[in-house]
């Protein structure tokens, strides 16, 4: 801590304004040592074209800068453009998808009115089947009954006449019967 408070004491005590003594044009003063050196160096500066050299840099950065930013511009116009572009790609992609899928709705309410009308015929085919099979099997069993009863009916004649017939009327009737084969076959 000892240190640094000497090191500052002792710098104060060495400023540049106590140095310059004595007057001003004289080499002993530091002041004007410094100015004649500040003018010999811009002398030197201005002797080998440092300012127009430093100007034609600035310049030369500028138009580089000037071409940048009308690039960085053309480019931002494209991207506008192109963005505009792609917008209106994305809009007609949207109608059109819009128009597909209403389309796909169309579609599909009409396939399910022809399945509603497909499957009210295939239920009245059916029904007409199953009508025709019922009056089929219902003739079918007409038929079954009307032969079982004359199955019955000659069967209940032939026990009630082979009761109440003699052989002598069975002969009789079987050589009528020959006779009337005979008769109707000639």
């Amino acid at each position: 801590m000892k240190k640094l408070a000497t090191t500052a004491l002792l710098s104060l005590a060495a400023s540049p304004a106590f140095a310059a003594s004595g007057p001003f044009l004289s080499l002993h003063n530091t002041n004007f040592i410094v100015l004649l050196a500040f003018i010999v160096f811009v002398g030197i500066l201005f002797y080998f074209k440092v300012p127009a050299m430093v100007g034609g840099l600035l310049d030369k950065r500028a138009e580089t800068i000037r071409a940048e930013l009308e690039e960085a511009k053309a480019l931002r116009e494209e991207a506008q453009t192109l963005l505009a572009s792609y917008e209106r790609k994305q809009r007609e992609v949207q109608a059109q998808a819009e128009r597909i899928v209403e389309s796909a709705r169309d579609e599909a309410v009409k396939a399910a009115e022809q399945a509603k009308a497909d499957i009210k015929a295939s239920v009245v085919r059916r029904l007409a089947a199953a009508e025709d099979q019922i009056a089929s099997a219902e003739a079918a069993a007409i038929r079954e009954i009307r032969d079982r009863a004359v199955n019955v009916a000659v069967g209940a004649a032939r026990d009630l006449l082979a009761a109440q017939m003699t052989a002598t009327e069975a002969n009789k009737l079987i050589d009528d019967s020959i006779a009337t084969v005979e008769a109707r076959l000639h």
